[in-house]
């Protein structure tokens, strides 16, 4: 998969990912102590980046509200039970019970374009899984303990922690669960008349 995902659209062909690939023994101690912190200690990690803007305009917050209304919907799970969503989070530090993971920087030296390239990597490794038969789900909520991280893995100072993959056979088909906006609503055609 990461011989065709390296292939991935870069500026001035720097690439600038990489990727620390666990499984066995290297994945269960990562996913010991993430789960470690995140039941005694959450609070205290954030990521070194901000994924969401302080305040969502709409369209975007009505998006946002109704995935957490699906998501944990289709889960059983009550908005108002945070122990029910802290333990849903929780099976995101085991990758799911995925035999391998990734987790994916970036060198923060690097300017925004260096992460549209990153981006298109990711999705090429996602995309390289799918025609394995395998499903992926791509994870920012390990950003968040790149303290963690950092030295379980030997990641210098200079990269920063993205995002975490996990990678496995599928055990359920795939669910389109998310609705997605319409062409219309997110493009602009200009000098196409037929």
């Amino acid at each position: 998969m990461l011989q065709l995902a390296r292939y991935a659209p870069s500026g001035a062909n720097i690439q600038p990912w990489h990727v620390y690939v666990l499984g066995g023994a290297a994945k269960a101690r990562v996913s010991a102590a993430l789960l470690e912190a995140h039941e005694t200690c959450r609070d205290e990690h954030v990521s070194e980046y901000k994924y969401y803007a302080s305040e969502l305009p709409d369209p975007y917050l009505k998006r946002r509200q109704e995935f957490g209304r699906l998501f944990y919907g289709s889960l059983g799970i009550r908005q108002a039970d945070a122990e029910a969503r802290s333990g849903q989070t929780a099976k995101n530090y085991t990758f799911f019970g995925a035999p391998v993971g990734l987790i994916v920087t970036i060198d923060r030296r690097l300017e925004t374009g260096s992460w549209l390239d990153l981006g298109m990597f990711v999705q090429n490794v996602m995309l390289a899984a799918a025609g394995r038969g395998l499903q992926s789900c791509p994870q920012e909520t390990f950003s968040r303990y790149h303290r963690i991280l950092r030295p379980l893995l030997s990641i210098p100072e200079e990269q920063m922690v993205v995002c975490g993959i996990s990678v496995g056979k599928p055990v359920v088909e795939a669910q389109r669960l998310m609705p997605r906006a319409h062409v219309d609503e997110f493009a602009t055609f200009l000098g196409l008349d037929a």
